[in-house]
């Protein structure tokens, strides 16, 4: 499934390219996330001959922080959630380890939401992916940037809308031909939709939250989808379309700015206490 450290990445990808510097890499920053984890919630692992003297400065500021606050009773700022609709909080990290085999390579969209101050609601800012399966150091860079800067739908996301930004990355699995036009479940299946109709071939897809988050039956779900398409047909008359449906699950995992934040800052802290 699709991990806090893609979404980390995609942020890292977007920041430096509106900050015109390097990003780091989708290893670099699987392999710091996992230190960062373990600081952050106090097991850094010591060896026996080791001491948390000998560690970092930043790995011991952050694990004596993590002792001296162990008698308070209060949860960690961020938490692990995933919904289907955008008024709840994005996914931050993980209170259980991911025991499935990592992914290299798939499917992907990148979606990017602004998150009102006020109320928390998201609103879409920009969504592109391919169905085409890609390494997911390469594609997720590449669909971070595309889908920030290149959908037609908004003005290219600016330097000064980080702070307000969510991110989703959702990887595409279990791709079936539909028997029919309702062989899918809401809440369950993304749809690819393809049609011909007047020698115009037409397209579009929804990701598999789309039909929850606005309550559609699947019936406005297809009609929708269809209008996103580009088809003008009255719509008591979608069932006359002849429609190849193709239905797919998608893991995803979501991520909003502050906690980037907090983990590129860990970041930085070390790489200057390391210098």
């Amino acid at each position: 499934m699709a991990t806090v450290e893609h979404c980390l990445y995609c942020f890292e990808t977007l920041a430096a390219q509106l900050e015109s510097r390097k990003a780091m890499s989708l290893d670099e920053i699987v392999e710091a996330y996992e230190e960062y984890s373990k600081v952050a919630e106090g097991v850094v692992s010591v060896d026996k001959d080791d001491s948390l003297e000998k560690r970092t400065p930043a790995l011991r500021r952050v694990a004596d922080s993590n002792l001296s606050g162990s008698s308070s009773s209060s949860s960690p700022a961020s938490g692990s959630s995933m919904s289907l609709t955008t008024e709840t909080a994005a996914t931050s990290t993980d209170s259980l380890p991911d025991t499935e085999p990592a992914i290299t390579e798939s499917p992907l969209f990148v979606t990017w939401n602004t998150v009102s101050p006020r109320s928390g609601h998201t609103s879409l800012r920009g969504c592109i992916g391919t169905f085409e399966a890609q390494e997911l150091d390469d594609g997720l860079s590449s669909y971070a940037i595309t889908s920030a800067i290149h959908d037609m739908r908004f003005d290219p996301i600016a330097k000064r809308e980080l702070p307000s930004l969510e991110v989703a990355v959702t990887l595409l699995t279990n791709f079936e031909d539909c028997d029919d036009a309702m062989d899918w479940e809401i809440g369950t299946h993304g749809l690819r939709i393809s049609f011909t109709e007047r020698g115009r071939r037409y397209g579009a897809t929804y990701l598999p939250d789309v039909a929850a988050e606005q309550g559609w039956t699947k019936e406005e779900t297809l009609v929708s989808l269809m209008r996103k398409a580009g088809w003008t047909g009255k719509k008591e008359k979608w069932q006359s379309v002849d429609l190849k449906v193709v239905r797919y699950q998608g893991r995803k995992k979501s991520l909003r700015y502050p906690e980037y934040k907090r983990w590129r800052d860990w970041v930085d802290r070390k790489s200057e206490d390391e210098a």
